[in-house]
């Protein structure tokens, strides 16, 4: 996205000046300003490659940083917040003080910030991405770029639409499964530029489309990103910038989330194995070296001049001191009986102070520059590895493998490996795939999207929003493998937060009141309850 931190500073403000900040449908504020007296126009924007350049980085700086209360900067959507709000909805990890207790404790409501500008951010982050999109094309045609530098721009804007859509829909409606041709009501996916008057007030009156149409676009859009984006890049673009495999790897999980399981393995094998990607050899790998792994599909990049901040790097809320420790890893997972006492992601991936148990998948703290983990490579291997046990006839054997991929790098005693023989069925394969999910993903955000796509699973449902701790009610000594477990493998310790079934309201968040102030379409279609 940006190649030093020297420069990160400079490219942001010229990006910023151009016209794709300029527009966002979110919210009836003054940073829906068609035409600010600071900004170049959007023909100045796309006038030559260079600036088309700048224009694509700032949908990059707009998935990093968007703004929060009025101009303040906390990672909103994918710079970090995405990750605290995901694990602050599950209950893996555990809410340590007041700031995040309306995400952690379901007490949220229509005019709740968190909620709010999560939702504002993203769909800054699409109009931006919509911007760019329309002004590449333009810039095709009047000789500005190749064909094929305009479809690479627009790949890499509708991998970025289609990454913040699909945020949306994990938070904001019900999973594809809730109805059987997936009728029920999704998000607004958005396909156009709002950069005129006519263009708002079309948009102000866009209804949401259902859960079927928007994977039906999303799927649409990360096919076409994946035929123009390039395979590969220098340096840490690579990992920064939208690749071919990272529109792959997307789809993998949008394809599980949808539940078509067939297409999650067609598009896995295309990177497992010989896809340019590999799990590095220690389970840090991909956060001891987060600029540069064989693992790291796409991230988003932090640097120590920008980044979310003290009220919202990850490195901050998540490690302990000199970190602020706002976010601990809960004993619920943490005392598991099926993550192995002498696994490495133990060792390697959580530290404790002398109160509890915290990641350590983000470390720097000083310069807050932890880049936020989209998707991982581990992340496509067990997605696949979960699809060859879901299809009609199972393949157990490639499944294992797959899982043992992951598994083996962290238990390295090889009498605790898995075998052949230590699963009766596939189902029981699979309940090992779905909990190795849980420990390899800890603290990057993508438990509750996992809570969200079971919650209708025929065997493994989660049934709503899971029983939680309460901090208060536990000590050090509250944290220890085995700890609080019985013989089934049911946690015996104090659920100070009740289980919220799925038909509850609060299993998806309100549409902010921002939008329904200004939207009387989705005003008459607000979640049920709120």
């Amino acid at each position: 996205m940006k190649n030093t931190h020297q420069s990160i500073i400079l490219l942001r403000t010229i990006a910023a000046a151009l016209v794709i900040s300029a527009a966002t449908v979110a919210c009836d504020k003054d940073v829906t300003d068609l035409q600010p007296f600071d900004r170049i126009t959007e023909t100045a924007a796309f006038a030559t490659a260079a600036r088309c350049e700048l224009s694509m980085v700032g949908v990059y700086d707009a998935a990093q940083s968007g703004f929060y209360a009025g101009g303040a900067v906390r990672g909103y959507p994918f710079g970090a917040a995405n990750v605290e709000q995901g694990d602050c909805r599950g209950e893996d990890m555990l809410n340590v003080a007041a700031f995040y207790a309306f995400t952690y404790e379901s007490t949220y409501n229509p005019t709740t910030a968190n909620n709010q500008y999560h939702w504002e951010t993203l769909y800054g982050l699409i109009n931006k991405a919509n911007i760019v999109v329309e002004g590449v094309q333009s810039a095709q045609t009047n000789g500005v770029l190749t064909e094929a530098q305009a479809k690479a721009y627009e790949g890499e804007a509708r991998f970025l639409r289609a990454l913040a859509h699909h945020e949306l829909l994990i938070h904001f409606a019900r999973p594809y499964a809730h109805t059987g041709d997936a009728s029920h009501l999704g998000v607004p996916y958005r396909t156009r530029a709002v950069n005129t008057s006519g263009s708002k007030d079309a948009a102000q009156e866009q209804g949401r489309n259902t859960v079927k149409e928007c994977y039906d676009l999303l799927i649409a859009d990360l096919d076409f990103a994946e035929a123009n984006l390039p395979a590969t890049r220098a340096g840490t673009l690579k990992i920064s910038r939208a690749t071919k495999g990272a529109a792959i790897a997307l789809k993998t999980r949008v394809y599980q989330h949808k539940g078509d399981w067939a297409n999650v393995i067609t598009e896995g094998n295309k990177l497992i194995p010989g896809g340019g990607y590999s799990l590095t050899a220690a389970p840090e790998g991909p956060f001891a070296s987060f600029t540069s792994n064989t693992e790291s599909i796409f991230s988003i990049e932090n640097s120590n001049v920008d980044n979310p901040f003290v009220n919202g790097a990850l490195p901050v809320m998540y490690a302990i001191a000199p970190g602020r420790a706002l976010v601990a890893i809960s004993p619920i997972i943490f005392n598991a009986p099926f993550w192995d006492s002498t696994d490495l992601r133990r060792t390697q991936l959580t530290k404790p102070n002398t109160r509890a148990y915290f990641s350590h998948k983000y470390r720097n703290v000083t310069n807050q520059d932890d880049w936020n983990p989209i998707i991982r490579y581990a992340e496509v291997v067990l997605n696949v590895a979960e699809a060859h046990l879901r299809v009609p006839s199972p393949d157990v054997a490639t499944a294992l493998g797959l899982l043992n991929q992951v598994r083996n790098r962290a238990v390295t005693d090889v009498a605790k490996q898995y075998t052949a023989g230590t699963f009766a069925d596939a189902k029981a394969m699979l309940k090992a795939v779905l909990q190795e999910r849980r420990i390899e993903f800890l603290a990057e955000g993508r438990r509750w999207a996992d809570i969200h796509r079971l919650a209708k699973d025929p065997d493994f449902s989660t049934g709503g929003i899971p029983a939680k701790v309460f901090y208060n009610q536990t000590t050090l000594a509250s944290w220890g493998p085995g700890v609080n477990y019985d013989m089934n493998g049911n946690y015996t310790g104090t659920l100070g937060l009740p289980a919220i079934p799925y038909d509850d309201y609060r299993f998806v968040w309100p549409l902010p009141i921002s939008e329904l102030n200004t939207n009387p379409v989705l005003a008459a279609q607000q979640n049920p309850g709120w």
